[in-house]
């Protein structure tokens, strides 16, 4: 009875998209998760809810993911959810862990060889042995291209022929890589190394080898989940169809519109198709964003709407449940110093209104569109962090302060409260809390150890997890070794705290992130979609890129582009992914005619649904404000009150009656009843000079007047003016 209630104690609060997932019988199951849809709440809830109830058990389950933070939240929610024993790990880490163990056994008593942790410098020697000379960067490119082959199950032999079917973008002639790969796996052999797809092939070959490795391994793991299925390789694929041995207790988690790492050999064909594989599957669609307002919501609707191929079959519409927030804004400049410096002040002016810098994102198509940013960023005075240019735990001077901490054991009273103990053992590398020190070098550093002392602050505070049905322990003080215990543990996880500074990525680190404010830079085209984008499955990608990158922002989201790359450079136009803004609103159409250099265009609002929070593209549908498809509210009265006005201003002039307004105009005035002249202008294809020359009257009809009752100077005294052709944007 506790049991059972604890299971319906794991339903609570969940949407009812989510409830059908966890609730889901046991055999296949995809979950098809939008970005911010509670993906990871649905799949622990799942392996929860069945654990509780009786119907498997926690040390049976294997839930795999592709990032060791991402595992280790896995661990931490279903603790929290009263369950421990489960197994969350990477491909790699669980597929390390069983070569480990059965390697006596599978290589006659003889040690696992040493693992590779690069592969770049075997890749280097390769090279060289078949008269290349490589530098760093084209050796870190070999090895890509040699990581591709292997994780797509691709021999040396067969490379030639692979690459061109995959129309790859080689970084030498392909032949040429195909000798440097076979002298690579050469090299590895008589050195006696392995790399990370050959222990990946080694538990496939383990298992598919070997009976009794096989029986072992699947009596131990009998209920599967993959997180980010989308992303799988078909080594991975492989991996996991050994560890399954034709059952299907399997459930996969994805969406195939965040499918963004095909370069490294990762395929959404094995989600496209998991409903024909397992004709008997659920499949359960989670549409409601708890992350995005519904403007950001909608944009990102918009931009994946005119998605084309494979992947736009299992296309998700999110329906987004924040309150609304500010419409996304869309920038355009003459060139990208400008555009960086634009960017550094907004974000300055962020975070002088309370914005936490670390809760800002600049995001770009490429790394090497950072340098601006990050020279904008330091002339503005604004702390920055690069996303994945060195790990946290990796920098040297993270790697001395943990030096200093666990030497401070031994000189700190264990009572010392745990963040006043982190800043004293701090003090041995020349750390104080002060403010940081200018230059950017020496900022970056001590903002790396501020966080250690954040780490610190919330390490102190957080509350001990109690599985449900026990009593909680005795609280006592968490100390300085327990805290140096949690650094390692997330060293050994790579699970980096976050630096209080604003997040400079490129579009493919920012993926599984999100900020409450994200600026989307560089959207030009010959940058996104890049100019090696050349087929319509690669240019589908880029536009897969856009949608990632927007939906990374919680409320605010700004868009721009420089029209040069410097000042008087070749001019460029804007990504073909933007939404076509209509000119009718007084903005710039996104993917217009190119600005004229000299000066930052006009801003452009982008105009989302008052009722759904959709964007609105179309002319007619900015006008009204709403969707053709959401409800109308319009005043029928109004509405026939305005045709009869419109029709005697019309007959004055001797114009037709739609020079005085459109129907779609006389509609929109109808639904949205503007009270005020600033609310009449905001009526897309009403300015200045309609204002002048028909406001009163229209603000009168909408108060309630008849009529008949509007003054006839009112209606008719524009009979005598010029009839001067209406200006740009309006009717």
């Amino acid at each position: 009875m506790v049991v059972h209630s604890a299971a319906e104690l794991v339903l609570a609060g969940l949407d009812p998209e989510q409830r059908s997932a966890v609730t889901a019988p046991a055999g296949p199951v995809c979950i098809l998760a939008g970005a911010g849809t509670g993906k990871t709440r649905a799949v622990t809830s799942r392996i929860a809810h069945r654990a509780l109830s009786g119907e498997i058990s926690p040390r049976h389950v294997l839930a795999v993911t592709f990032t060791a933070r991402a595992a280790a939240e896995m661990r931490a929610r279903l603790t929290a959810l009263g369950v421990a024993g489960v197994q969350a790990r990477t491909f790699h880490a669980a597929a390390l862990r069983q070569v480990r163990y059965f390697a006596p056994r599978l290589l006659a008593g003889r040690a696992m060889p040493e693992l590779l942790d690069s592969k770049v410098r075997v890749v280097t020697l390769a090279a060289a042995k078949v008269g290349l000379r490589t530098d760093r960067a084209a050796a870190r490119d070999l090895a890509g291209e040699i990581e591709w082959a292997k994780s797509s199950l691709v021999e040396p032999g067969e490379y030639v022929v692979a690459a061109a079917k995959a129309l790859r973008e080689t970084p030498h002639e392909p032949a040429k890589v195909a000798e440097v790969f076979t002298a690579y796996e050469r090299l590895k052999r008589a050195n006696g190394v392995i790399d990370f797809e050959d222990m990946l092939r080694a538990a496939v070959w383990g298992i598919e080898e070997h009976r009794d490795v096989a029986e072992q391994v699947r009596g131990q793991y009998r209920h599967f989940v993959v997180d980010e299925y989308q992303d799988v390789n078909p080594l991975q694929q492989r991996l996991l169809e050994a560890w399954l041995g034709g059952r299907d207790d399997l459930t996969v988690v994805g969406d195939a519109s965040q499918t963004i790492y095909s370069f490294t050999g990762a395929t959404s064909s094995y989600l496209v198709d998991f409903p024909r594989r397992y004709r008997h599957a659920t499949v359960v669609r989670l549409v409601r964003d708890y992350r995005s307002t519904p403007q950001v919501v909608g944009l990102a609707n918009a931009v994946i709407a005119q998605a084309r191929g494979a992947e736009a079959r299992l296309r998700l519409e999110l329906h987004g449940q924040r309150p609304p927030g500010p419409e996304p804004e869309l920038r355009i400049f003459t060139d990208e110093p400008a555009e960086a410096a634009a960017v550094a002040a907004r974000c300055r002016t962020l975070v002088d209104g309370g914005t936490p810098a670390k809760q800002i994102a600049v995001l770009f198509r490429t790394n090497a569109q950072s340098e601006a940013y990050e020279k904008a960023l330091t002339e503005a005075g604004v702390p920055y962090v690069v996303q994945g240019a060195e790990r946290f735990f990796e920098r040297v001077e993270v790697r001395q302060a943990m030096v200093a901490l666990r030497a401070a054991t031994r000189s700190i009273p264990g009572e010392t409260p745990l963040p006043t103990a982190v800043v004293e053992a701090l003090a041995a590398v020349g750390w104080a809390p002060d403010a940081a020190p200018a230059g950017g070098a020496a900022r970056e550093r001590w903002e790396a150890l501020a966080a250690l002392v954040q780490l610190a602050e919330e390490y102190a505070v957080t509350p001990e997890v109690v599985p449900i049905g026990e009593a909680a322990a005795v609280e006592r003080p968490v100390t300085l070794a327990d805290f140096n215990e949690e650094l390692a543990r997330r060293a050994a996880q790579q699970h980096v705290p976050t630096v209080d500074g604003v997040t400079l990525a490129s579009l493919h680190s920012a993926k599984g992130l999100e900020w409450d404010a994200v600026f989307l830079v560089g959207l030009s085209e010959g940058t996104l979609p890049t100019t090696y984008a050349r087929t319509p499955e690669q240019v589908e990608e880029e536009r897969r890129l856009l949608y990632v990158g927007i939906t990374r922002a919680r409320e605010w989201l700004w868009l721009s582009y420089a029209t040069a790359r410097s000042p008087g450079g070749r001019a460029r136009r804007p990504s073909r992914f933007l939404p076509q803004l209509d000119r009718s609103g007084g903005g710039e159409r996104a993917g217009g005619a190119v600005p004229k250099r000299g000066v930052e265009r006009r801003r452009t609002q982008v105009v989302s649904c008052r009722i759904c929070g959709a964007t609105l593209l179309a002319g007619p549908d900015r006008k009204l404000g709403r969707c053709p498809t959401c409800p109308s509210d319009i005043d029928e009265g109004l509405y026939e009150r305005l045709r009869d006005w419109r029709a005697r201003v019309a007959g004055a002039q001797k114009v037709p009656a739609y020079v005085v307004f459109t129907d779609a105009t006389l509609t929109a005035l109808a639904e949205r009843r503007p009270g005020r002249p600033e609310e009449l202008v905001a009526i897309a294809g009403i300015g200045p000079r309609k204002l002048g020359l028909y406001g009163e009257a229209v603000l009168a009809l909408v108060d309630g007047a008849a009529v008949d009752d509007i003054a006839p100077e009112k209606t008719f005294e524009i009979s005598s003016l010029n009839r001067l052709p209406s200006p740009p944007g309006e009717e």
